[in-house]
């Protein structure tokens, strides 16, 4: 290896298979891993969108009033009661979208407002059922499909309430009707509809209680698996991809450029003067240096490049599907970042990095391409550091030809 370093890619180091490397994350955002979300209720905040959101709502809406709409063209409800309904429909619509509109939303518990869309979209139906009382075909398992919806967020005994409360309520119906109408055969048969109900809505829910933990059990499997990949992926230390992670990207890279032709870059980043900075600040101190560093390169480098920490002070930034040009320039505008950032402490000096940076030739190996932008980097400290140099890759055929010519940017 070049001014005796010793090989990078030793065999402690081998990359892992391609299909363990991980779709490339974002390096541009914040350096150290988000902080992990804990669940509300019994579930996590759905990952859907809030137009995925309000589509699958208002699709259940919209197969209670399409069946209602049936009911009115086989002359089962007269047009007040499909009216009624569609006010409610848009009524209660309107209510929660003006709540996730004016964001109250984010101040009540993803639970609880599950639980008020339940609510009122029992209570809905059930005042459907007071108008027309042949809608009780409805009413029992829309009332499923209803507490299906808040499932797996609701806890079993505010569902269970809930359920108690729709019964007594659905019951108070039954009374009225029969008030109204003295009509023994209409409320023997809706008697018999509530029993029904009263006897396996509870049962459903306390069934579903299982799934319930099931559920809960996946969910907290998932969480764990991703933050051990999240783990595996990240420096312990300053946050960024670790050696392991960054090494594998490089080799992903090099396969995607040969089979694609796409260009692709690579530059090594080293902290100049480290082991002053060190002696100055002591190691605890040199390891804030570090983590500052990582998070002030990171906000210089583009959405899609790779940055990760290779070892001590030095870095590796990968650069796919990009030329020499704009990942000299990324490289050059983390050099001047560093420079003018605000170190504090015990510093006597400012805090600088030498950068070397190549361009991939198609067909060498990962060593080669390695090796050419180490050289560039060992160019910029010999050259007086604080600087970027660009080694220039002649391709393999033009054997007349140096292998590369360097330029130095300062």
């Amino acid at each position: 290896m070049f001014f005796g370093r010793k090989n990078p890619f030793s065999a402690t180091d081998a990359f892992p298979l391609s299909d363990a490397v991980m779709e490339f994350d974002d390096s541009s955002s914040a350096m150290a891993r988000p902080a992990r979300r804990a669940m509300d209720g019994l579930g996590p905040r759905s990952g859907r969108s809030a137009g995925q959101k309000w589509r699958l709502a208002g699709g259940l809406i919209g197969l209670y009033v399409l069946a209602m709409a049936g009911f009115y063209a086989l002359g089962m409800v007269d047009v007040q009661v499909l009216a009624v309904l569609v006010v409610l429909a848009v009524l209660g619509c309107g209510a929660f979208w003006g709540i996730f509109s004016s964001g109250l939303h984010k101040k009540v518990r993803h639970r609880h407002l599950k639980l008020a869309i339940v609510a009122t979209a029992l209570a809905c139906m059930v005042g459907v059922f007071y108008l027309a009382p042949v809608t009780q075909i409805l009413l029992v398992p829309f009332t499923f499909v209803a507490v299906a919806y808040g499932i797996f967020t609701v806890p079993r005994p505010a569902l269970l309430a809930l359920a108690a409360c729709m019964l007594c309520l659905y019951a108070v119906v039954v009374g009225l009707h029969y008030v109204e109408q003295k009509n023994d055969a209409l409320l023997r048969l809706e008697a018999l509809h509530w029993l029904a109900l009263a006897l396996s809505l509870p049962t459903y829910i306390l069934l579903m209680g299982r799934v319930q933990r099931l559920y809960r059990s996946l969910y907290h499997a998932s969480r764990k698996i991703k933050n051990i990949q999240e783990d595996a992926q990240r420096d312990p230390l300053v946050g960024c991809f670790n050696r392991r992670y960054v090494l594998a990207a490089l080799e992903e890279q090099k396969q995607l450029a040969d089979e694609s032709g796409i260009p692709l870059c690579l530059a090594v980043v080293d902290i100049d003067h480290f082991k002053r900075i060190n002696d100055e600040l002591g190691h605890l101190g040199g390891d804030e240096v570090l983590r500052t560093f990582a998070r002030v390169a990171q906000q210089g480098v583009r959405a899609g490049d790779v940055f990760g920490r290779y070892g001590g002070e030095e870095f590796l930034l990968i650069f796919p599907a990009t030329s020499l040009l704009p990942a000299l320039n990324t490289c050059e505008r983390i050099r001047a970042q560093v420079e003018i950032h605000a170190w504090v402490g015990l510093l006597k000096g400012r805090v600088t990095v030498s950068i070397g940076v190549t361009q991939y030739v198609l067909g060498e190996s990962v060593l080669e391409f390695f090796s050419r932008a180490d050289t560039a980097m060992y160019m910029a400290k010999e050259g007086g550091r604080n600087q970027v140099v660009v080694e220039e890759p002649v391709a393999k055929e033009n054997s007349l030809l140096p292998e590369s010519g360097h330029h130095t940017l300062l």
